[in-house]
């Protein structure tokens, strides 16, 4: 990795800072207490995840929309489990899961640590396809929003990585040439492949312990960013 020319550092938020698979099983457990769900957490959160991956799929893609998502995530993963939940319940808990998924601030461990030294040198900034005023409330409640300089969502774009305009526009935004610039996710595709194709550098976080590959460093702890930054 060349870091002699690197100036801007661009960072996915779940996955990759913010630790998305505690929050959400956090976030259902208290649903399904409020609510008297009675299923048990882990069977529900084993099927959801796929599931909530492959909508996430569709999503990026643009074949369905935010509503859809939300919804029919959900809903499949009852019918997966054999549970008859009304349409009506299944709203309740959508609302609820994104009223309460951004209120918890766990991120994964080393990441404010990270996050000090790198400020210091570089310009940092976010590129997430996540919902707007809920990655925003995320950044907020775990306390590192203070340690960006810009946070760029595919809404703001009306592009989703790994699509080259969301890549291309941040770089403009942030008057960054390609070659001064690493983009740090954990989505080989979405983020690694996405930005490397504009001509930036890339760390793979692989906190979804993926297959590995040699586009670029994989890292297995946030921290070992600071091995090559």
């Amino acid at each position: 990795m060349n870091n002699s020319l690197v100036t801007d550092l661009f960072f996915d938020l779940d996955h990759t800072l913010w630790d998305f698979e505690r929050n959400s099983k956090l976030t259902f457990q208290k649903i399904f207490s409020e609510l008297k769900i009675n299923i048990p957490l882990e069977h529900f959160i084993k099927n959801y995840k796929p599931i909530n991956l492959s909508m996430w799929k569709k999503y990026r893609k643009n074949i369905i929309s935010q509503e859809e998502l939300r919804y029919v995530r959900l809903k499949k993963t009852f019918e997966s489990l054999n549970k008859t939940i009304e349409p009506n319940i299944i709203n309740n808990i959508s609302k609820l899961y994104i009223d309460y998924l951004s209120s918890y601030p766990h991120l994964f461990p080393g990441t404010i640590n990270v996050l000090n030294e790198l400020s210091d040198k570089y310009n940092l900034h976010i590129i997430t396809n996540g919902f707007k005023n809920i990655q925003y409330k995320k950044l907020e409640s775990s306390g590192i929003v203070k340690f960006f300089k810009n946070v760029f969502t595919s809404e703001d774009f009306g592009y989703k990585k790994p699509h080259p305009l969301i890549f291309k526009k941040a770089l403009e935004i942030t008057d960054t040439s390609p070659s001064s610039a690493i983009m740090i996710g954990d989505s080989l595709e979405v983020d690694i492949l996405g930005s490397m194709q504009q001509g930036m550098q890339a760390i793979h976080f692989n906190s979804n312990k993926d297959p590995l590959h040699n586009h670029c460093i994989i890292i297995d702890n946030i921290d070992e960013i600071l091995n090559f930054i």
